[in-house]
């Protein structure tokens, strides 16, 4: 049987800067995950680098100059952080936002539908790649990121269909 999961999504600076926040969280709940917790923060370079590189292994996955154009571009605006819950949550919500690279992307998904850049046009020109949405890679890597952005006292639990209907 399946295990009710959580899992961490970041809404990066480019969602932000585009006023499309709602629209992103909205095509969560509308596939019935749970917003758990939520906080909009500006997280320094050094709480990045644990983000990116101590859990997420950016550097060796992408290289230093990738890794240093994510960390610039995540502190020009603040980011909302979310844990969202629900039956296998972490690769739902990867089927939700896709790959890293938007133009791998494909059709109805977060990143096909806002952001289209392949990575080699970016490294061409230098540029990071918007792609709005970080979302835990699997299980193991939301065990750690989700205390890495929450405090305990930060993520609630509910049963959120049967808890306004009952005494």
């Amino acid at each position: 049987m399946s295990d009710i999961q959580r899992t961490l999504v970041v809404l990066k600076p480019d969602t932000i800067g585009r006023s499309i926040v709602w629209e992103i969280i909205s095509r969560f709940e509308r596939a019935w995950l749970h917003v758990v917790a939520m906080k909009m923060v500006k997280p320094t370079k050094e709480f990045l680098y644990h983000h990116y590189e101590n859990i997420g292994k950016m550097i060796s996955r992408r290289g230093q100059k990738t890794f240093d154009m994510t960390l610039d571009m995540m502190t020009k605006l603040p980011v909302i952080a979310m844990v969202l819950e629900w039956v296998e949550s972490v690769e739902f919500v990867r089927k939700i936002v896709w790959a890293t690279e938007p133009k791998s992307a494909p059709a109805g998904t977060i990143r096909w539908d806002y952001a289209h850049m392949s990575f080699s046009y970016a490294d061409g020109k230098s540029i990071w790649v918007p792609n709005l949405v970080h979302a835990s890679w699997d299980l193991e890597e939301a065990k750690q990121e989700i205390p890495h952005w929450f405090n305990d006292n930060e993520i609630y639990s509910y049963d959120p269909l049967h808890s306004l209907f009952t005494r």
